[in-house]
């Protein structure tokens, strides 16, 4: 099973101590480091987080949010195996052609190691706050997804469609896999159809076997309707080891799930995150990887 942490650029005192922490990760035999992405933190908001039951983000305001895209490529150049991942980046209040550029930006920096995880975005004040409408946010998000394999093809891109007019250009570098893995996050909506259609990947905003199995019927289904075995959509599942313990890994390997991320409190255990990702490695990585 591939073991990943997630997140390492939110709460980070310096990027000494996150560099640090990835490198240790790696030489831990972690697989991926992961990031989350709010450009803002609204001192209050309306909006209601999907994955929580207070409808609250775990994130105060005055948190350090490392943009995600910037704390992988540092983690990047400090490191030569684990794989960098977004967890994800909310691509339908971007810009898609920049957001394509600077993901095969750093594809081509780390030698192919990054996976770009996408979700439509749930906090309307973000989407205010960035000039971008909050509205028609999903139809925005699966023509983007589309326009930008076209600009990882390399080739002259032609695009038209309600949101983007491109025509007659290239960009460069393309990202070093092919295909580049796009992984799409979450369970509400349209996400398993969007999954089938579009991901490479698909992120489970879950914390145990009881929430993800009944997620995965939705998936087979979301996935044959796309005439596509579910076996090749790579399955992340989030992990909470305190409370489900490593005999729960071969459940979910039977289910399908390819890696299991771990949020980064629980590596550090209320202690020092140094000495917490040491004892992750010999206790938990070591065991299940």
């Amino acid at each position: 099973m591939k073991i990943g942490i997630i997140p390492v650029n939110v709460g980070v005192q310096s990027v000494e101590k996150m560099v640090e922490l990835a490198v240790l990760a790696e030489q831990g035999g972690v697989e991926s480091l992961w990031t989350f992405e709010h450009v803002i933190v609204p001192v209050d908001y309306a909006s209601k987080y999907p994955y929580s039951p207070d409808g609250k983000m775990g994130v105060e305001p005055d948190a350090n949010f490392v943009d995600p895209l910037i704390a992988l490529s540092a983690i990047a150049a400090h490191t030569s195996r684990v794989r960098l991942a977004t967890g994800v980046n909310i691509l339908s209040q971007s810009n898609p052609l920049y957001l394509a550029k600077q993901a095969a930006s750093l594809d081509f920096v780390s030698g192919g190691r990054f996976m770009l995880g996408v979700g439509i975005g749930w906090l309307r004040e973000e989407f205010d706050a960035m000039g971008v409408p909050f509205e028609r946010r999903g139809a925005r998000f699966d023509d983007a997804i589309q326009a930008m394999r076209k600009v990882w093809s390399g080739g002259v891109v032609e695009h038209e469609s309600d949101f983007l007019h491109w025509t007659g250009f290239k960009s460069h570098p393309v990202p070093v896999q092919d295909p580049f893995p796009v992984v799409i996050g979450g369970s509400k909506g349209k996400a398993f159809e969007r999954t089938a259609k579009y991901g490479q990947g698909w992120y489970a905003p879950t914390a145990s076997t009881d929430q993800l199995t009944p997620l995965l019927a939705q998936l087979d289904e979301a996935c044959a309707a796309e005439g596509r075995d579910r076996s090749t959509v790579e399955i992340t599942a989030m992990w909470i080891p305190p409370a489900e313990g490593l005999d729960k890994v071969p459940q979910y390997a039977d289910l399908g799930v390819s890696r299991l991320v771990v949020p980064m409190p629980v590596v550090a255990a209320g202690g020092d995150p140094v000495d917490g990702l040491k004892r992750f490695a010999d206790e938990v990585v070591a065991k299940v990887s």
